[in-house]
């Protein structure tokens, strides 16, 4: 059952105390405090000792208790009183009787005086809050001089306006705006609540009133903006109401709520966009610039909320609940007009800029410490609380001392110009409370004039100054600048932090078809967003595999080239992971506007999981004549106020730093098992239709598990003998009794079917280094698997890295990842002279190392600027001419410290592709001891040479070409199958280039895949013509089929005459059959934008029986006229 009543008018003539609402009626004569409408009778004014929530309402109407009969309603009323006073003693006498110390009835006691004061307290503020807003101009003539309370703005300030008439239309409106909460209570908060938790199955709203006293609009002020499409009003809003909310959850007979409170604060409202339609206002967005003021009456369980220290603390939880829904950078949008562009971006704009905030320095604090009861007067402990909006930092304590120097840094995003303010508070520590210093607050919109501000700022409500520079960061779109930042980032000392390059907004939208939780119910679906060690988490939306979240998240960067976005979908629980992503910066920096927008596919998720985000970054770029940055990494800035540093220890005492590393001997012993799933026969069939009457097929995939790591190949539809034909690598070490346990399994809709396992000894293998074997399915009635696993052992020369690097190129299939190159392994030794945590507390570093995407994170060792981690770790390498190492070095809870990217091309320049010395640590100070060593992945096995036999080569002829591919005088004879299939194509005797160009490409023949493949590598020296250069891609057709299944086409390159394709193809046909065709190779420009029209550049025709596919070798040949197609 609920309960409203708002906005009820008493009787004509009852003369009842209800107060009146401030906007019904004509409004007094101002010149005449006591003057009153003649058309309305008078309201007498609360009594000063009791609240106007307690009069009794025998008839809804009139607040004057009922007279009792004489002196029986005397006597009564007397009786009353005394039994009140009589319980009392109950609990004393309880107390006594359980033998209880009368210390237990005094913390009672002293606990119920304690409540009893901060309920009185606030009721005497409600109180005085709803007579100066029943008569404001009286009172403030009469009585407002007369306490601390501020004065209205529009009494302060000229530009703030009065709006009685907005005040009016509130009054006119409250009634109708209670009848919209119940519903909203009712209908929408109330079952919320009790999906949220099993608990609260019963919770209900039991009563919901408003009152009578509306929210009253103190003061309007109207900003002139500098966008014509925007208008801002700042409303000083006052909320003094008798609100009565109570709730209930009856399973637990358990009743609380909500009887009066106070909200005061600047409430800004942004009319934007302007449009040239009705109704001109596309949206209104509304938000508290600062924190606003909260005071609340409890009833109930509640009540105990009243308790001294715990009103403090349910308030703040309160505000800040309030903060995360309607304080800076939160706002309200309500949409005014339907499908407005781009609401993601005005529910969550960009920042209008980022102030680093440079912490120096006081002097001139007071002394708050005081020993022997007060005869001799201490120092003080300060720290000091920075405050921009919802942002709030503390910096360290100093110890006794009145002029501190903490020269500490903070970044803060600034959303609002004019309006937020930079606050600075000082406090002395002490044991207890601590004690206030003074504050100071700033406009930012004066760092936005200055764009560097340094200055000594008074502390009012205190004596003393404190130091701030303050730096107005601009955020450009504009990828160029980022080295110019990072430059001058590296030049200044930053503590707690590493300064910052640029920022990114997130705006989390959407999600589509998320996997279902067990027993297909939907999930409640929430995010977790991590770019390091900073994580931020978006509500849940419930029941539901397709949600709709709406926010948006805010990082701070030092180095988008080298981090990387962390996104996992998870229900509400935790515990369900329900799809995940990883997303590297960089691709950002190359993005238009460094911006994307679109949808990202889920990993480790439904095939159709997936997000929709729009991800900004910005460069945070110090534009200011003023500044001046030094040059040398490590120097100190010009306003580093800090001059304490940590002591070194003596060169006698401290052991020798070594100058290499000394990894165990098993460091480098690992080798990389490459398995080729190819086929299976004779599975059984597990489909079955119309209820088992109808036999189908099965849709097998095939598990590998191995050392750690599974892997799952695609599912072949309806088919009992299948061809996957994908290929997976993990790195193996020689450890005994290892196997790869292989299942094979029907994909269906609920349970997969289980068709069969085998298992093969890893041992084997090793041994061997190569095992091509169809094994039998165990388990099943029938059913075999063929496999080829090779071991790969890493060998430190980069002499045969090309013609890796063009084996793997010829044998990838589509449907499985790149094949490595190489094989990474990096020992992690130590590192020494870390940055300090806080200026003096070493940290507990830790070192996360990440190649591509793989990454491993060493053990954290507690309290040491020199750790020993003494860990190791392997990676795949894919390319290693552009690949890198990327590593991070965090402190537990205080952040970077340092980072190192090391390009893996420098290793291949090195000697045995091995680096083995100290590092120095970019973006902070320190060094980290470091040994990386790349082996290189020469298969034996590839299915290249199977056919490279078949043509001999003279010893002679190779050794007239010593510089083949750069390394092939270097090829050893382990591996002569390479050396018969490289081609003299890239020989420095080649033929002069034709006039039309030349392309080049590989065409090959690959038994194992019964394939016809191309790879398009490059062109060179296109004709030109016209004066702009052409857009050249190149187009294969197989002939004599000229229809689509037989053509291929590249992709187009922009306005270049050497493009760089490196794309394969490929046509499935028997070897024969590929001898009896023709590959006619076409390299076309489009003519225009506009037109559909291609433009030849050239061509030329291969006839396939003339050459030799089983070499697989990359040529240069000769582009000719439509009329010539001949090959060279």
């Amino acid at each position: 059952m609920h309960a409203v009543r708002v906005g009820r008018q008493p009787p004509a003539g009852s003369g009842g105390s209800m107060e009146r609402s401030p906007g019904e009626g004509s409004s007094p004569n101002p010149e005449d405090p006591n003057s009153r409408p003649m058309d309305q009778p008078s309201v007498p004014s609360d009594p000063p000792d009791h609240p106007p929530a307690a009069h009794s309402k025998p008839d809804q109407g009139s607040g004057v208790p009922p007279a009792g009969p004489g002196a029986a309603g005397e006597a009564l009323a007397v009786l009353t009183s005394f039994g009140r006073r009589l319980l009392v003693l109950v609990p004393v006498y309880l107390a006594g009787a359980a033998g209880l110390s009368v210390g237990f009835v005094l913390f009672g006691l002293a606990l119920y005086l304690g409540w009893r004061r901060v309920r009185e307290e606030k009721e005497r503020s409600l109180r005085a809050a709803r007579q100066l807003l029943d008569d404001e101009e009286r009172l403030t003539a009469k009585t407002l001089y007369l306490s601390h309370r501020e004065l209205p703005a529009w009494v302060s300030f000229p530009d703030v306006e009065k709006a009685e008439w907005l005040n009016k239309i509130v009054a006119q409106v409250w009634p109708f705006l209670g009848q919209y909460m119940e519903k909203l209570l009712a209908e929408t908060v109330a079952p919320a609540v009790r999906g949220s938790n099993p608990h609260l199955q019963t919770f209900t709203f039991t009563r919901v009133e408003l009152g009578e006293k509306p929210l009253r609009i103190i003061g309007v002020k109207v900003h002139p903006s500098q966008r014509k499409e925007q208008i801002l009003l700042d409303l000083n809003v006052s909320y003094v109401g008798d609100v009565q909310i109570d709730v209930e959850v009856k399973k637990y007979f358990c009743k609380a709520g909500i009887k009066g409170m106070q909200l005061h604060g600047i409430l800004r409202v942004i009319l934007e966009p302007l449009v040239g339609d009705i109704p001109i206002v596309g949206a209104v967005s509304m938000f508290f610039i600062r924190r606003p003021t909260l005071d609340i009456n409890w009833t109930g369980m509640t009540n105990l909320l009243d308790i001294p220290g715990v009103s403090s603390l349910s308030d703040t939880m309160i505000m800040d609940s309030i903060a995360a829904f309607l304080v800076l950078p939160n706002r309200l949008l309500v949409p005014l007009v339907p499908d407005l562009h781009d609401v993601a971006q005005l529910r969550s704009p960009l920042p209008r800029g980022i102030i680093r905030v440079h912490l120096l320095a006081a002097r001139g604090l007071s002394s708050k410490d005081k020993y022997v009861k007060g005869l001799i007067e201490g120092k003080s402990d300060p720290y000091a609380i920075v405050r921009v909006g919802t942002q709030t930092f503390c910096s360290r304590v100093i110890d006794e001392e009145l002029n501190p120097q903490w020269g500490e840094t903070y970044e803060v995003m600034v959303h609002e110009v004019p309006g937020q303010e930079i606050e600075v508070e000082v406090f002395d520590k002490d044991p207890d409370k601590d004690d206030f210093l003074g504050r100071m607050k700033l406009d930012v919109g004066r760092v936005l004039q200055a764009g560097v501000l340094d200055e000594w700022f008074p502390l009012q409500g205190g004596q003393g100054q404190v130091h701030l520079r303050l730096e107005w960061l601009s955020l450009l779109p504009d990828a160029e600048k980022l080295e110019q930042v990072l430059q001058w980032n590296r030049g200044i000392t930053s503590r707690p932090e590493p300064p910052s390059a640029a920022i990114l907004v997130v705006y989390l939208d959407r999600g589509q078809d998320l996997p279902l939780k067990k027993g297909n119910k939907e999930p409640n679906p929430m995010v977790q967003l991590s770019i390091q060690d900073v994580t931020q988490e978006s509500k849940a939306v419930y029941n539901t595999n397709s949600p709709v979240w709406e926010e948006a998240f805010r990082f701070f960067l030092q180095d988008p080239r080298s981090q990387e976005l962390d996104v996992q979908v998870k229900d509400d629980s935790r515990a369900l992971t329900l799809g995940s992503l990883t997303l590297p910066l960089a691709r950002l920096l190359t993005a238009p506007e460094l911006t994307l927008d679109q949808w990202f596919q889920l990993s480790g998720s439904g095939l159709n999981s997936r997000l929709y985000m729009k991800l900004v970054m910005r460069i945070l770029y110090l534009d200011s004549s003023e500044i001046c940055f030094p040059t040398v990494p490590g120097t100190p800035s010009v306003w580093d106020m800090d001059n304490e540093s940590p002591q070194k220890g003596s060169s006698v005492d401290a052991p020798p730093r070594p100058c290499h590393t000394t990894p165990d001997s098993q460091f480098g012993t690992e080798n990389v098992l490459r398995i080729h799933v190819l086929e299976a026969q004779d599975l059984i069939a597990k489909d079955r239709f119309l209820g088992g009457l109808v036999k189908g097929k099965s849709d097998p995939y095939v598990k590998l598990k191995l050392a750690g790591r599974s892997f799952r190949s695609r599912v072949v539809r309806e088919d009992l003998n299948p061809r996957w034909n994908e290929v997976f690598e993990v790195i193996v070490t020689s450890i005994p009794g290892q196997e790869l346990d292989v299942e094979v399994f029907d994909k269906d809709l609920d349970k997969d079917d289980f068709l069969g396992r085998c298992k093969v000894s890893l041992t084997t293998v090793l041994n061997s280094g190569f095992l091509d074997e169809w094994l039998t399915l165990e388990d099943v009635p029938s059913g075999r698997l063929h496999l080829r696993l090779e071991r790969l052992t890493p060998r430190p020369t980069a002499a045969e890295l090309e013609e890796v690097l063009q084996v793997n190129n010829l044998i990838q299939t589509h449907k499985s990842a790149e094949l490595a190159a190489a094989l990474l392994s990096v020992y992690l030794e130590r590192a020494d002279d870390l940055p300090l945590r806080k200026g003096t507390k070493p940290p507990s570093p830790y070192a996360t190392v990440t190649v591509g995407e793989t990454s491993h994170k060493t053990k954290a060792i507690p309290q040491t600027s020199a750790p020993v981690w003494d860990e190791s770790a392997s990676f795949l390498i894919r390319k290693p001419h552009t690949e890198s190492l990327e590593l991070q070095v965090r402190g537990e809870g205080t952040g970077a410290l340092g980072s190192l990217s090391l390009p893996l091309s420098e290793i291949l320049k090195a000697d045995r592709l091995c680096l083995d010395r100290w590092f120095p640590l970019a973006n902070g100070q320190g060094q980290v001891l470091l040994r990386v060593q790349l082996g290189i992945l020469v298969s034996q096995h590839s299915g290249v040479e199977a056919h490279s036999h078949s043509h001999s080569h003279s010893s002679s002829s190779l050794s007239e070409e010593p510089e083949l591919l750069g390394g092939l005088a270097h090829v050893t004879s382990s591996a002569p199958e390479l050396r018969h299939r490289l081609t003299h194509g890239d020989s420095p005797l080649e033929a002069p280039i034709g006039p039309l160009g030349q392309v080049k490409l590989t065409v090959w023949y690959y038994s194992e895949e019964r394939k016809l493949v191309s790879i398009v590598h490059s062109c060179r020296a296109l004709r030109q013509n016209g004066r702009d250069l052409p857009d050249p891609y190149v187009s294969l057709l197989l002939l004599p089929d000229k229809n689509r299944g037989t053509k291929r086409k590249t992709s187009q390159k922009k306005r270049t005459l050497s493009p760089e394709f490196s794309e394969r193809f490929e046509w499935e046909l028997p070897q024969d059959e590929a001898l009896r065709r023709k590959l006619d190779i076409s390299v076309k420009s489009n003519s225009s934008f506009m037109s559909r029209e291609r433009e030849l550049l050239g061509k030329v025709q291969l006839d396939l029986a003339e050459i030799d596919l089983s070499q697989g070798a990359a040529q240069w040949y000769d582009l000719m006229d439509d009329k010539d197609k001949g090959s060279s």
